[in-house]
């Protein structure tokens, strides 16, 4: 019988918890790490026994963690700490921009809308993708937004600098929460293409493997940017698909729930008959690429759900109709968010979903979403969630 895994990334460090496939009694190993920050952790799909993981502090900087069994064991295969700000090249497990990317021309600044520069500065690790073939192959976006490639495990760090440097970097702004690169998706159907999402500059794609860069926002439209639908600027959330249809996206904004079927080049509104379309996560059925499924917030200031209740919503049509998803989660006095990472499936079937929420709680339905049931609820605020099915 098949196992999974889930990964779970918390302010003050990270779990594992498994279960079979039957997914109803699960065993929580953990924390490691204990008081980091793990803003991310997770399994690669070319060897179940390798996973990465970003352990961050304010204080001590950035380590990237691997383990090789599992999570039992971990090390620091470029050295562990990297220093805040501007550090040197040639080291290992170090994040350095390239200055003169691709184009040829220095990118040192980015300018903010009231005519500021501020420079690139690296602070932390968002979220890490492994290679889908490569075990030794993981990706990395950053704060501030840039992209990184490993292709020896880890060990060492190079920007692919053609995003930053296509021509809109220097115009890219900081979300609330920074600006970071917080969604990398591979395509297992097209080697080459790779699309990311930057708060707040928006969704980009990459079709020859990250050497050239082209935004992909048209049809998004942002009011809070002096001109509503402009190239870059745009507070995307999230973005997923189903991996049998990678051309199909489905995406969380700052407000709005947008969909498209051409891999960005165009986008439209699914929102249709959610209550409120706010919010930070957004994520796709493994077997069935139009059921969708969403955690509405009240507002982008009021980071919690409407009159106390924690739903989740899925659509069975590619959005625009929406069920709610009540229960097993709480009714009333429940005030917790849902960040953009906090979200995964697996690849049973039925298909299990499981997210996170900043009060410590991790939920996992075994029906597709039909109940929930918790895992764990007092953990420290969860900042990401992986799942993954094992032999």
């Amino acid at each position: 019988m098949s196992k999974v895994r889930v990964l779970v990334g918390t302010r003050k460090g990270a779990f594992i918890l498994t279960s079979d496939g039957i997914r109803k009694s699960w065993e929580v190993s953990g924390p490691f790490f204990t008081g980091w920050e793990i803003y991310h952790l997770k399994g690669s799909p070319a060897d179940p026994n390798r996973i990465y993981c970003s352990q961050t502090s304010g204080w001590f900087g950035q380590v990237l963690q691997v383990s090789n069994d599992g999570g039992k064991t971990w090390n620091a295969p470029g050295g562990g700490v990297t220093m805040q700000g501007p550090m040197p090249k040639g080291e290992s497990n170090r994040f350095v921009y390239d200055t003169t990317p691709a184009t040829g021309k220095p990118l040192t600044t980015h300018q903010w809308y009231d005519g500021t520069q501020h420079p690139w500065e690296f602070k932390r690790v968002w979220h890490l993708e492994p290679s889908l073939t490569d075990p030794d192959t993981v990706y990395a976006g950053v704060e501030d937004a840039a992209l990184f490639r490993s292709t020896d495990g880890a060990k060492t760090w190079h920007e692919l600098s053609g995003l930053r440097g296509h021509g809109t970097g220097p115009k890219w702004q900081p979300g609330a929460g920074g600006m970071c690169l917080h969604t990398i998706m591979l395509d297992p159907k097209n080697p080459g293409r790779i699309v990311i999402a930057i708060s707040a500059a928006g969704a980009f794609r990459s079709d020859d493997g990250g050497k050239s860069w082209k935004p992909i926002n048209r049809g998004l439209k942002s009011q809070y940017l002096p001109e509503q639908t402009a190239e870059v600027g745009h507070c995307v959330h999230h973005i997923s698909k189903n991996a049998s249809r990678p051309d199909t996206l489905f995406m969380q904004k700052h407000w709005d729930v947008m969909r498209s079927d051409d891999a960005g080049e165009n986008w439209q509104e699914v929102s249709g008959n959610l209550p409120t379309d706010f919010g930070f996560v957004i994520d796709v059925h493994a077997h069935d690429p139009e059921t969708i499924y969403v955690v509405p917030i009240k507002s982008d200031s009021e980071h919690f759900p409407l009159d106390g209740k924690l739903r989740v919503y899925r659509s069975k049509r590619g959005g625009n109709e929406w069920e709610e998803l009540s229960k097993g989660l709480p009714d009333r006095h429940c005030y917790v968010n849902v960040l953009r990472d906090a979200m995964s499936v697996d690849s049973l079937d039925p298909c299990g979903v499981y997210f996170g929420t900043t009060g410590g709680q991790v939920y996992a339905s075994s029906d597709a979403g039909d109940s929930w049931a918790p895992i764990v609820s007092y953990l420290p605020p969860v900042l990401s969630v992986e799942a993954q099915a094992l032999p």
